[in-house]
C-alpha cells in the first residue's frame, strides 16, 4: 500500500499547502487518492478534502488505541492508490503520540517541510538534526517552503545532497498560497481555486513522480479489521450540518453507520425545522460566525427546544444549545436555552487532550466511565454550568489540572470534548440504543 507522510519542522511551515497541492496534483493525474492527518485537528482535513475530493480521516494513538489508528488507516486507503498522510506540529512534537509515532506504527516514510525564508545552508543542518533525532524514522526526503531565488534554492538543495538527504523540491515565497487556520467557513469559499494554485506550484517545483516511488517504496502493512455491534433497523439520525457545524470525525459517523443509523443532514441556519429523526448531533464548528443567522432562524430554535429525542452536541453545537451567544463583536443572540448558561467568546483558546470522566449516567455512557477527548474552543460558558448537571470531570493531559464541564441532563449530553467514536464504538452502540429507548 503506498504512503507517505508530509511532516514539517513545526506549525506554521507550509504542511497543509504542501499536502494539499500534492493531493490535488496526484487527483489532476488520475491517482485514486486517500488522505489522513495525524492528531485531532478537524480544520487542515477540511482543506485536505477540498483538495483531495475525498474523505480525510484522523489517525491519533491518544484519542483511540494504536491498533485502532492501524484499523482505521486501512479501512480508509483500501482500493485507493496512495495514502498522503499530514502531520501535526513538528514531526517529534506529542511524544508518543506524535506524527514520527503514527509514521512508525504505520511504517511509512516521511517527507519532512522546511520553511526556508530565513535559512540558506543552515536549512541542512536543521534537516540532518531531524534524521539523527530519530532513525527509526524514514525520512526520505526534504521539500523546502517559502523559498526565495534559484540560488536561495540551489544553496540549500546542494547542503542537503552533501550530507545524503534528498531534496525533493521547493514551493516558492507566496503569500497567495498560505492557508488560513481559523474561520474555516469564509475560507473554504475559496478553497478551490486555492487547491489549484497549489497544485501548479507543487507541480512547478516539486518532483511528484519522486515522491510516488518513495510512497511505493513502503512495506506491506496489516491490521485486523472488525465488525461492530449489532445493527439496530429504521434508525434515523439528525446530523447538524452547514456553514457553522462542519467538524465532524468521519470515522465517528461511519460506526453509527455500521450500527445502522441512516443519517440524516440538516441545517441549523437554513431549515425550519429539525427533521424527523430518532436523535441527533450537533457538531463542532465556528457558530459564532453565524450567531446572527442562528438567532434569526426562530422556527428551528423553537423546533429543538421542543424535541424530546437523545441530543449529543459537541463544542461549537453545545454553544447552539446555551441561552445566548455573545458573537465576536460583542453582540448577544438568543440561542435554543436547553443549557442554563451562556456562551461568550474568549480571546485566548482552551486547548489540549482531555480524560473525562462521567460524574452520571448519561447517552454515551455510565456513571464513573472515562473517556479521553479533545478540546479546542475560544469560548466558555458563563455562569457555570450547576454542578448537579455537569456531565464530566475533566483532567487536562499536558497540566493534569481538572475541572467540572459538560451538561447532562435527561437525554441530553453537550460539552467541549470532542470525541472519536471509532475509538469507542460502545459508546457509540450506547448512544444507538438510547434512539430506541424511553430512558438514558
Amino acid at each position: 500500500m503506498s504512503r507517505i507522510v508530509i511532516a514539517g519542522s513545526g506549525s506554521h511551515c507550509g504542511k497543509t499547502s504542501v499536502t494539499c497541492g500534492l493531493l490535488a496534483s496526484l487527483r489532476n493525474r488520475g491517482v485514486n487518492v486517500s488522505a489522513f492527518k495525524t492528531g485531532p485537528d478537524y480544520i487542515d482535513p477540511c482543506y485536505l478534502r477540498s483538495a483531495g475530493k475525498c474523505e480525510v480521516y484522523n489517525l491519533d494513538t491518544w484519542l483511540m488505541s494504536r491498533e485502532k489508528v492501524r484499523e482505521l488507516f486501512v479501512r480508509g486507503s483500501s482500493g485507493k492508490d496512495i495514502a498522503i498522510i499530514e502531520g501535526a506540529m513538528g514531526l517529534h512534537d506529542g511524544g508518543e503520540h506524535s506524527t514520527a509515532g503514527i509514521a512508525k506504527l504505520l511504517d511509512a516514510p516521511v517527507i519532512l517541510v522546511l520553511d526556508v525564508k530565513s535559512l540558506g545552508e543552515s536549512a541542512a543542518a536543521i534537516a540532518l538534526g531531524f534524521r539523527e533525532y530519530d532513525r527509526n524514522v524514514n525520512l526520505a526526503g526534504v521539500i523546502l517552503n517559502n523559498a526565495g531565488s534559484n540560488y536561495h534554492v540551489k544553496i540549500i538543495a546542494d547542503s542537503l545532497r552533501e550530507k545524503g538527504i534528498k531534496f525533493l523540491g521547493a514551493l516558492r515565497r507566496n503569500e497567495g498560497l498560505r492557508v488560513p487556520e481559523r474561520h474555516l467557513g469564509l475560507a473554504l469559499e475559496h478553497s478551490g481555486e486555492k487547491a489549484e494554485r497549489l497544485r501548479c506550484a507543487v507541480e512547478a517545483g516539486v518532483d511528484v513522480e519522486e515522491v510516488m516511488r518513495i510512497a511505493k517504496s513502503a512495506p506491506k502493512i496489516w491490521a485486523e479489521t472488525r465488525t461492530y455491534g449489532a445493527r439496530v433497523s429504521s434508525l434515523r439520525v439528525g446530523v447538524a450540518r452547514d456553514e457553522a457545524f462542519m467538524f465532524y470525525y468521519p470515522e465517528s459517523l461511519g460506526i453509527l453507520e455500521e450500527l445502522g443509523a441512516e443519517l440524516v443532514y440538516f441545517s441549523p441556519i437554513h431549515d425550519e425545522r429539525l427533521p424527523e429523526a430518532d436523535g441527533y448531533i450537533f457538531g463542532g464548528g465556528f457558530p459564532e460566525m453565524f450567531a446572527g443567522s442562528l438567532a434569526e432562524n426562530t422556527s428551528m430554535l423553537r423546533s429543538v427546544r421542543e424535541n424530546e429525542r437523545s441530543v449529543l452536541a459537541e463544542c461549537g453545537g453545545m454553544m447552539y444549545l446555551c441561552r445566548n451567544m455573545t458573537d465576536l463583536e460583542g453582540n448577544v443572540h438568543a440561542m435554543a436555552g436547553i443549557i442554563p448558561g451562556d456562551a461568550v467568546m474568549t480571546k485566548r483558546p482552551a486547548l489540549g487532550y482531555m480524560e473525562a470522566r462521567a460524574l452520571r449516567k448519561n447517552i454515551l455512557c455510565d456513571e464513573g466511565a472515562v473517556i479521553r477527548g479533545h478540546e479546542f474552543h475560544y469560548s466558555r460558558i458563563e455562569p457555570e454550568i450547576p454542578e448537579e448537571f455537569c456531565a464530566f470531570s475533566l483532567t487536562r493531559r499536558n497540566t493534569n489540572t481538572s475541572h467540572l464541564g459538560g451538561y447532562a441532563h435527561g437525554k441530553i449530553l453537550a460539552s467541549y470534548l470532542h470525541i472519536n467514536l471509532f475509538g469507542y464504538p460502545d459508546l457509540a452502540e450506547r448512544f444507538m440504543k438510547t434512539l430506541t429507548s424511553s430512558i438514558v
